[in-house]
């Protein structure tokens, strides 16, 4: 579509993005979105000169970044109907009144947890790049460089990026269509 020729859909005009595939985000000009989700790390629990060590690994990483990035902070909803699924089953199985008093504390905690609206906090470092050469070594780069700065990282996939573009297009609230009938 040249530029003087307007999509009939609005987010066609707003938003270039083409495609979502391979942890990357395709835009209109053939340039991906790529990056790391770095794991979240609690260094407050670690002695003064750890913490410290660490916090001069990570600006280490990022002043040896030379091209443009963005750092993204997300907040996803933290879903644990599965482990509630499990209390359930326990607490029917469960022989004495004891065990069955301490399950359903946990229900009623794990209950109380998602009626809070309780959120996971993920952290990403995106970057643009139009050569899948580069976006792959770059991210291979990053991977390895918040490791040795003592930092989980890995590439981020499709339902991140996804996740990411909710958060920042739709205040938070994930997109599903539905057939209209």
């Amino acid at each position: 579509m040249n530029k003087n020729q307007r999509s009939k859909y609005t987010e066609d005009n707003f938003i270039p993005i083409k495609d979502i595939n391979n942890g990357m985000i395709t835009l209109n000009t053939n340039e991906k979105v790529c990056g790391v989700k770095i794991m979240p790390r609690n260094i407050f629990i670690l002695e003064p000169d750890a913490q410290f060590s660490i916090i001069d690994n990570i600006k280490n990483v990022y002043n040896m970044i030379d091209y443009e990035f963005w750092i993204m902070v997300a907040d996803r909803p933290v879903d644990i109907n599965v482990y509630l699924s499990q209390l359930q089953l326990l607490y029917n199985n469960a022989q004495t009144q004891a065990k069955r008093r301490l399950i359903m504390e946990d229900i009623e905690k794990a209950n109380d947890f998602t009626n809070n609206n309780i959120t996971d906090t993920e952290y990403f470092l995106l970057f643009k790049e139009k050569n899948i050469d580069v976006v792959n070594k770059r991210v291979r780069d990053l991977i390895n460089n918040f490791a040795n700065a003592g930092l989980s990282a890995y590439q981020v996939t499709n339902d991140d990026l996804r996740m990411i573009l909710d958060n920042f297009l739709n205040a938070g609230q994930t997109t599903t269509f539905k057939a209209v009938m």
